[in-house]
């Protein structure tokens, strides 16, 4: 998994590629935590998931922490252009009630 993120304005995007699996959540959420935490003064953070070619429930998971972390600093979150197999299992995990897609 790699990521990359770019603070513009109020916003904080992250870029994630690859696989969002067991194997690569224990490290990328270390990162986007350190982010998250790191973003004073950001109003929403974006997760953009366009180059996510496999997710799994630990991925939901990942998400939802994020999705957690960020409210207790009063921020949003959208998740933005996730690949259609990703799309496909966040859509059937009901996750969009929670975090938009946009």
């Amino acid at each position: 998994m790699k990521m990359q993120a770019v603070r513009r304005g109020e916003s904080l995007y992250i870029y994630l590629a690859g696989e969002l699996d067991e194997c690569s959540v224990s490290r990328t959420r270390e990162e986007a935590d350190a982010l998250i935490d790191g973003g004073t003064g950001c109003r929403i953070a974006v997760f953009n998931l366009a180059g996510v070619r496999f997710m799994d429930s630990t991925g939901i998971g990942f998400l939802m922490g994020r999705y957690k972390r960020l409210k207790t600093y009063g921020m949003e979150m959208v998740i933005e252009d996730p690949n259609p197999d990703a799309d496909k299992i966040l859509s059937l995990s009901g996750i969009y009630a929670l975090i938009p897609r946009v």
